[in-house]
């Protein structure tokens, strides 16, 4: 047989699936994190009241463990347990808490875990309640697909200090402009939020529920956002090129966001056009860059003629069921 399509995956396939944090963004300032082991390049600080929020945040909720051992290993070069996402952002705050004094490992002991709800692919986000040291109180952090994170959210911290954040809210076009920068460059980027719980309706001992949720999960605080680079393999640009010159059509299906997953078929070569770059600015695209959502709505005549028109073509936001149905659609 031959092949005239390749759907490719992009985390870990296109890309090394080593991820570290490049950028943040909290204070609405985006900031430099440390990628390069044993240099210092990381601009963020835990004695402004946010960022400590933030790391505090990305410590909680967070399931990746350093593997036992590699205590003289530079922290960047460490194994861990967990996914790509997760063990860069153990990484970065391991980094952070080191500098204070402490360790990431010394913060969730001080800060038991009561119940989690675990990522998952139609919520796009992940739960933990946590006892407040020392304080009769319970936090919930929540971090996940900055845009499902934000619609939970009714203030933001700003400068330690919470400010309302109503539906047109200025911050939340600031936010906005930041997410496009980041994911612009090709990062993934997460959302993190968190809230302290009542004392009065949440007292410690109170029994949460992960199934029939008895907690909220709205009027949460924004806090920030965290932005990985995983950069791509070195022989992807050589290889999508000896397909396309072979005339097969290289497909780029992935859960990333538009943009970010635009930026990166743009840096292996499977789009030729700035189309990050142009869906900033609102241009118009002659790549077709699909969203999951719009997919959803699409009937079967309507992806095959987006097939059909388009020689490069960028899935994004997809789930898993829908990366089958477009393999499907191409055997069509």
């Amino acid at each position: 047989g031959s092949t005239s399509t390749i759907c490719s995956d992009k985390t870990g396939t296109l890309t090394q699936n080593r991820m570290t944090v490049a950028h943040v963004w909290y204070d609405l300032k985006i900031l430099k994190g440390d990628t390069v082991p044993g240099k210092k390049e990381r601009e963020f600080d835990l004695k402004e009241a946010t960022c400590n929020a933030l790391i505090r945040i990305a410590t909680l909720c967070n399931r990746a463990v350093f593997l036992s051992g590699q205590k003289d290993k530079e922290i960047l070069n460490r194994d861990c347990q967990g996914d790509a996402s997760e063990s860069a952002l153990l990484k970065a705050v391991e980094i952070a808490w080191n500098d204070q004094g402490t360790s990431t490992e010394e913060v969730r002991r001080q800060h038991k875990k009561v119940i989690e709800i675990p990522f998952n692919s139609t919520n796009k986000y992940q739960v933990s309640v946590h006892e407040m040291p020392e304080e009769d109180q319970h936090l919930l952090v929540m971090k996940g697909a900055p845009e499902r994170v934000l619609d939970r959210c009714s203030s933001i911290l700003i400068d330690g200090e919470i400010k309302d954040m109503p539906a047109d809210s200025d911050y939340r076009e600031k936010f906005n402009v930041a997410y496009m920068q980041l994911g612009g460059m090709g990062e993934r980027v997460l959302g993190f939020c968190h809230s302290f719980l009542d004392r009065e309706k949440f007292p410690k001992g109170f029994s949460f529920d992960n199934e029939e949720v008895n907690f909220p999960l709205e009027g949460l605080t924004f806090v920030g956002l965290m932005a990985m680079i995983d950069p791509p393999r070195a022989n992807v640009p050589e290889a999508v090129a000896k397909c396309k010159s072979a005339g097969i059509k290289v497909i780029m299906v992935t859960g990333d966001h538009p943009i970010t997953a635009a930026a990166i078929a743009k840096n292996v070569g499977i789009i030729t056009e700035d189309v990050a770059m142009k869906m900033e600015t609102g241009e118009k695209v002659s790549t077709a860059v699909v969203n999951g959502a719009t997919l959803k709505d699409m009937t079967k005549k309507d992806l095959d003629r987006l097939l059909i028109n388009h020689e490069e073509i960028v899935f994004a936001r997809t789930s898993p069921q829908q990366k089958l149905i477009i393999v499907e659609a191409f055997q069509r």
